[in-house]
């Protein structure tokens, strides 16, 4: 992914909101060590000049909790430059939470606490990441 994107990228999803340039790559960087057994499969893959889009799925076990996860994805993809500068994947929180933390993301996996705190753990996991990481500091 790094490769692809374009040096000023955006990224969001419903954990990653709104990261920007080295943060987005420190992102997949972060993501890709945590995957031990992480299966991706890509499908309805849609591009022209500008913008993009494509559906994938990732199987994979949590590294929290150990449960296994598959995440049904959408992206959609802007480019510059011959590069991705904006992805934006969209996806389920409250079934992704369900399927990583069992019974308590089912039932409260739709609380905009419950998804609040999700997305600041991201982020701090994410911050201490970078800071062993210096090459992705902006």
């Amino acid at each position: 992914m790094q490769a692809c994107y374009h040096d000023k990228i955006e990224f969001s999803d419903p954990v990653f909101q709104n990261l920007k340039g080295g943060e987005v790559k420190a992102m997949w960087h972060m993501l890709a060590l945590a995957a031990k057994d992480i299966i991706i499969v890509f499908k309805n893959i849609e591009g022209g000049a500008k913008t993009g889009s494509c559906d994938w799925d990732a199987l994979y076990s949590f590294s929290r909790t150990g449960r296994k996860v598959h995440n049904i994805i959408h992206a959609s993809f802007e480019f510059r430059d011959g590069r991705i500068i904006k992805h934006t994947d969209s996806f389920d929180l409250w079934k992704w939470a369900g399927m990583a933390f069992g019974m308590s993301g089912k039932l409260l996996g739709w609380t905009p606490f419950f998804q609040s705190k999700v997305r600041v753990t991201a982020r701090q996991n994410l911050d201490k990441f970078i800071i062993q990481h210096p090459e992705y500091r902006s």
